[in-house]
């Protein structure tokens, strides 16, 4: 063979090569790509989770915060479905026209998407992103249903799976009787089993029910708490308090609020029934004050809130499992929030019924859900912290260090270009006949790594104008039943109790003025 001969079959090798490696790097970079489980609580004040301060036995959550990173300051819409429409769509609002489902880019790009849990989206949401139509496998309810299927009482709403309704009989469950959030997993757990062992990556959102009303659980999950709440709701918020100091969870600086009632205006009484305990349903008293048969009732209305989040965490544990059984854990992020602080609704449908069982239709007292919301003011639907704040665990080996906190502010809204993110996806220009309008939030990988993030973003909560926050930087200008703007300094005040609005006029006027120019 001559001197440009072999010159020839070199550089064809060394093409060969090259190319050759290409594509080994491409196909590694698919490989690694993470695979992604977005667990979402309902109605879960901020302290109501073991590793965020809680009695309650949270051990799978526990775990995912000891071996990952947990987030001091993350917002949500403080409500069901405005939170879930901000996730989904990277939007604080939007319409029809350029709201896209980042499910959607998952599924384009590869991955194998499952839904099972609860699904509620503000109206202008649209149906394009829906759960149905943009999972692979869903299982789907809207809103608020019983847990125990059948249910006894007459606010039953249908079932979907593959987006197909069904009757409460089709429901696939390996437990009897059917419990909500076991049927939620039995179903996750099927359809994940089917797909973990792919070369391509899979993408689980699994939003649990629990703990929203009604309170009913699992006799054997009850007994766990009954009578670990006689303490009462003063020493139990205490209690939080310390360990939330002690844990990292809070500054050591940070005070706890005073215990407050359920001043929301706009939400009444479902009924006229059992007008003297209606009345006093809203009402903070201090624990000393109850009767020895108050405290009774008291006591097992927290059991069965306590025993709800247990059943989940256990349910969590399934997915863990699941996961780590296929030994995939290694590249699967966890990420897990609540959609909103503890609620303290007055929806119960018949006070002689007591929580439990699949016959009542009970909901948290506001001094428990105070205790779920602890150090902060308020709850649901409140643009204040109690209602606006969640806890945030995220775990993911090759990036996350573990047993970490992260004082970076997030938001619901930075879920959607996280996910992208992870999955080294870009936002697109125009999708279908859509032209998406720019995201409103920002990944959160450079803080999952223990970085800052860059920018000066604000930050909008509250369900609607009546209770609506905005924060931007070290301060939040925030109001409720559409009364006059409130500003607090959240880095000396994170607990909201020195209203600023006269003090600080020009920063308060200025907030405002960038509220209403967004």
């Amino acid at each position: 063979m001559d001197k440009s001969a072999i010159l020839m079959f070199f550089f064809l090798a060394l093409f060969i090569a090259c190319d050759s490696s290409q594509t080994s790097s491409g196909s590694k970079e698919m490989a690694t790509r993470p695979n992604i489980v977005l667990i979402i609580g309902d109605d879960i004040g901020y302290s109501d989770i073991g590793c965020y301060g809680s009695e309650i036995h949270t051990p799978n959550l526990d775990r995912l915060a000891q071996e990952g990173i947990r987030f001091r300051h993350f917002y949500n819409m403080a409500k069901c479905n405005p939170t879930r429409s901000s996730m989904i769509t990277g939007l604080y609002q939007g319409d029809s026209t350029n709201a896209i489902s980042f499910a959607s880019l998952l599924h384009d790009a590869g991955y194998s998407t499952i839904m099972s849990g609860k699904e509620h989206f503000d109206s202008w949401v649209p149906q394009d992103c829906y759960f149905a139509p943009t999972f692979d496998h869903s299982f789907t309810f809207w809103a608020t249903t019983e847990y125990f299927v059948p249910p006894a009482d007459t606010f039953q709403r249908p079932f979907y799976l593959e987006g197909k309704k069904i009757s409460a009989t089709d429901i696939e469950a390996d437990i009897i009787p059917k419990y909500k959030t076991d049927f939620i997993t039995d179903y996750a757990v099927r359809w994940l089993n089917e797909v973990i062992e792919d070369e391509d990556p899979f993408f689980l959102l699994l939003p649990y029910h629990a703990a929203h009303y009604p309170l009913q659980a699992r006799p054997e999950d009850i007994a766990k708490y009954r009578g670990r709440y006689r303490a009462g709701w003063d020493q139990i918020r205490e209690e939080r308090y310390e360990k939330m100091l002690r844990t990292g969870v809070l500054a050591e600086d940070t005070r706890l609020s005073p215990p407050e009632s359920n001043t929301n205006r706009f939400r009444k009484a479902s009924a006229n029934d059992f007008p003297e305990i209606r009345a006093a349903f809203p009402v903070y008293r201090p624990w000393v004050e109850l009767s020895e048969a108050d405290k009774d009732k008291k006591d097992l209305e927290m059991a069965v809130f306590a025993a709800m989040i247990d059943r989940m965490d256990q349910n969590i544990g399934r997915i863990i499992k699941a996961v780590e059984e296929a030994g995939k854990m290694e590249n699967t992020i966890f990420l897990f929030f609540s959609d909103n602080g503890s609620c303290p609704f007055d929806s119960n449908v018949d006070f002689d019924i007591p929580p439990g069982p699949a016959e009542s239709y009970r909901c948290l007292s506001p001094p428990w859900a105070n205790v779920g919301n602890t150090p902060f003011r308020l709850y649901k639907q409140n643009g204040h912290e109690g209602g606006a704040k969640t806890h945030f665990i995220a775990r993911y080996p090759p990036m996350i260090q573990t047993n970490t906190f992260s004082d970076e502010i997030g938001h619901v809204v930075d879920i959607f270009p996280t996910i992208i993110d992870l999955a080294n996806l870009s936002y697109p220009e125009t999708y279908g006949k859509k032209k998406p309008r720019p995201l409103d939030g920002r990944s959160l990988v450079p803080a999952l790594s223990g970085d800052h993030l860059e920018g000066d973003p604000y930050f909008i909560s509250g369900t609607s104008e009546a209770f609506r926050m905005f924060r931007k930087g070290d301060w939040k200008i925030v109001r409720q039943n559409n009364d006059p703007w409130e500003l607090y300094n959240l880095r000396s005040d994170p607990t909201e109790l020195n209203n600023l609005a006269e003090s600080e006029r020009n920063i308060y006027e200025k907030l405002i003025s960038e509220y209403n120019a967004r």
